[in-house]
């Protein structure tokens, strides 16, 4: 190759056929789940609690990586080498746990109290007759949520210029377009199943690009032999600082408190099934991580310098190298793997906002007391789909940030908020309303605060601090107001 010139990416005719087949599917898919969605929001916002075992698990760490994993990570080894393998890790372990023994908890009090939303299950638990936390966990939800749906139409504008030629404005728009069709037709069931097939599409070709690059360029010796001429300790895992690594790990944090992976938790059919499920979505997030991580190594072998790289961006790395090694048809696969993990999380972020302007603002604040049909009540949350979708596509046309900071700053507000809240109101029976309240306030506040204040954002990951304290308030808090009456009925629920 010409080192003296960027990578131009062509289109061509088997690619487009491949990735519009792979959009016929998923259209597919929300036709045939539109019809039982539509029987109530149970259905259309956690499926009727029916999804069984293995789409669950799929659909719960597929739904969690986003465009962050591909063209985040891929981006992120390519520009600073092995270690960015700590920024893996420290998610597969944490959701490791969830499935172990957060999930079933969570699962039998939703059941039990008929929690469709997760501010339905702090409701419940906290007694919130008011609804003033039903309110500040929605404020909270849209505040990051708007965020983490931009970015992911962003990185499809990227994925769309890079791969076909498009504009990144229309490759932006035509995303938001094809995001908000199916979820529109087939809410939640639609949004799973689609999960399940796009993770297929995932673990294939983050498992055959790099395996193929590596093989083309004499293996894996020869690969971390040149990467290791280029820059010293390129290869080595551990070359990384202890800010740095701590930041990486702490990433795990936020799952706890992103809904849209909390959502799949309560939707499973049968609760015991969610160690089985563990199983499963933990080889599933190794497998993918690995594969990112070693595209992100392979890539830097083949192009020494970020200028070679379309636009001279590093997030342009995963379909630049695909096109480079792969045929056409496999190609167009690639691309979709890509439009796969966009969607997969973007669907299932519109759901939670929707569900939480819908169910926990209209139905139990504006109209508490009145009986409104379920399939008015699902137009409704259809209606609230496009409108965020539209507000959503408004911010990414103007976002200049990158896709993996963006991501970042979202999963970081929702994590240091609900997630101490959530982890202590399963866990602990002294957690309080207004300890949770503390919480909210304080994991929202120092998120925002870190992250516009450069010399604390540039040391560490604000997601810690802001986990940490959110932590530490709602405990306080809690040690000095009253607990709810039914706290002890509450915990025969989770202790089942």
């Amino acid at each position: 190759m010409d080192e003296t010139q960027a990578i131009s990416i062509a289109v061509d005719e088997y690619a487009v056929g491949a990735f519009i087949g792979y959009l016929l599917l998923l259209v597919g898919i929300g036709i045939y789940s539109s019809r039982f969605s539509s029987e109530g929001i149970s259905e259309f916002f956690i499926g009727g609690r029916q999804i069984n075992r293995f789409v669950v698990a799929l659909s719960a760490v597929v739904s969690g990586r986003s465009a962050w994993l591909l063209v985040g990570v891929t981006g992120m080894a390519y520009a600073q080498g092995a270690s960015a393998v700590w920024a893996v890790m420290g998610y597969v372990i944490v959701e490791l746990f969830l499935f172990l023994y957060y999930a079933r908890r969570l699962r039998n009090f939703s059941e039990t109290y008929n929690c469709i939303t997760v501010p339905d299950f702090f409701a419940e638990r906290f007694n919130d007759k008011n609804g003033y936390l039903r309110i500040a966990l929605v404020v909270v939800f849209l505040i990051f949520m708007v965020s983490y749906v931009s970015a992911q139409f962003v990185a499809g504008g990227k994925a769309f210029a890079s791969s076909f030629g498009l504009t990144q404005t229309n490759g932006i728009i035509l995303t938001a377009i094809i995001i908000m069709g199916y979820t529109v037709l087939g809410g939640f069931l639609a949004v799973s199943l689609t999960d399940m097939f796009q993770a297929i599409f995932m673990i294939f070709a983050l498992v055959v690009l790099p395996f193929i690059a590596i093989w083309d360029a004499g293996g894996l010796p020869q690969v971390l032999s040149q990467l290791n001429s280029m820059e010293a300790g390129f290869v080595d895992p551990m070359a990384i600082g202890f800010g740095g690594l701590l930041g990486f790990l702490g990433i795990g944090l936020g799952s706890p408190g992103n809904p849209h992976i909390l959502s799949r938790y309560m939707s499973i059919d049968d609760p015991k099934q969610l160690r089985w499920s563990a199983v499963v979505g933990t080889i599933w997030n190794v497998l993918m991580g690995w594969g990112a991580i070693f595209i992100g190594l392979a890539g830097r072998a083949y192009f020494p310098e970020v200028e070679l790289l379309p636009a001279g961006d590093t997030e342009n790395l995963y379909p630049a190298l695909a096109q480079e090694h792969l045929h056409p048809i496999i190609f167009g696969i690639v691309v979709a793997s890509i439009f796969a993990a966009i969607m997969s999380t973007a669907d299932s972020q519109l759901l939670v906002a929707a569900s939480s302007v819908v169910r926990d603002l209209y139905d139990k604040i504006i109209k508490k007391g009145q009986q409104i049909t379920q399939r008015k009540l699902v137009l409704y949350s259809r209606i609230i789909v496009v409108i965020l979708v539209a507000i959503a596509l408004l911010f990414s046309l103007v976002a200049q940030e990158l896709v993996f900071w963006l991501v970042l700053f979202a999963w970081a507000g929702l994590g240091a908020a609900v997630g101490p809240t959530s982890i202590l109101a399963l866990y602990w029976k002294g957690t309080t309303r207004k300890g949770v309240f503390a919480g909210l306030i304080t994991g929202t506040v120092v998120t925002i605060i870190w992250y516009y204040i450069p010399v604390l954002k540039d040391n560490l990951y604000e997601l810690i601090p802001a986990f940490l304290l959110s932590f530490l308030a709602t405990w306080i808090v809690s040690k000095f107001t009253q607990t709810p009456d039914n706290i002890e009925e509450a915990f025969v629920e989770f202790e089942k």
